[in-house]
């Protein structure tokens, strides 16, 4: 089986890897249709999954008295997106104010910075963690989520595809409306995750959330690098959960 592409087989454990595996037998062998499955998802979704998920709802409630949009910045194959979608959808029904816009090259990583140099993850290189292709497949899931949600008539979901040194700065002057109630990086290196920060932090206002999934992490030293660049943490609270090892969130 390949492996997952999240989890870094550098460091990968032979216990992980014969769970994957045990994982995948089982939910291709199972009694359960396709809907079955889709609709009993705690049968097989690993707990590493799970804690993500579980964390993102709980930023994605920290922001529901904040106006603004949901920026992703690092869509991949687009688990934390629509996640947030479906969050506002179940919250906050008639908020079509509160778009979901997701920044990805859909390519991999356009290139490598000093920021990124003492990166360790076998992904941090040019063209890594691509998901190309994914896009036709994610715009295919954004019809059905806006088959089955209030408001369908007004676009929810938005994906900006290409380098974010262009498409940010393009889309800013093309919605200069833009206000950000949540700032997700997880672009995972330092050239385009300070770029981020330089064009949505002016339109965070005060109790705005920016959430990392990278920060302190060896991994990825890029958004940390860029994170100390751009922001004084000495003026803030960087909070995690204790069930979720990666993401972080500090509020403005």
């Amino acid at each position: 089986m390949s492996f997952p592409s999240e989890k870094d087989p550098k460091t990968a454990t032979k216990e992980l890897v014969k769970y994957y595996t045990a994982l995948v037998t089982t939910y291709s062998s199972s009694l359960d249709t396709i809907l079955d499955k889709l609709c009993t998802f705690s049968k097989y979704v690993p707990r590493q999954d799970m804690t993500k998920f579980l964390a993102r709802f709980e930023v994605f409630k920290k922001v529901l008295n904040v106006h603004g949009s949901v920026i992703g910045c690092g869509v991949y194959k687009g688990q934390g997106l629509l996640s947030y979608a479906k969050f506002s959808s179940i919250l906050e029904p008639i908020n079509h104010q509160r778009r979901i816009i997701g920044f990805d090259t859909f390519k991999g990583f356009p290139s490598m910075s000093n920021g990124d140099k003492y990166s360790t993850h076998s992904y941090s290189k040019e063209g890594g963690l691509s998901s190309k292709g994914i896009k036709k497949e994610l715009l295919q899931c954004i019809e059905l989520y806006d088959m089955d949600r209030a408001l369908s008539q007004i676009p929810k979901v938005e994906l900006v595809e290409g380098d974010v040194k262009k498409t940010i700065p393009k889309f800013l002057k093309e919605h200069p409306q833009t206000l950000v109630s949540l700032l997700v990086l997880d672009m995972d290196i330092y050239e385009p995750t300070l770029i981020a920060l330089k064009h949505f932090l002016p339109r965070m206002p005060k109790g705005a959330i920016i959430m990392f999934d990278e920060a302190n992490s060896q991994a990825f030293t890029g958004e940390t690098v860029a994170m100390l660049e751009k922001l004084n943490l000495n003026k803030y609270k960087l909070e995690r959960f204790t069930y979720e090892p990666n993401i972080s969130y500090l509020v403005l």
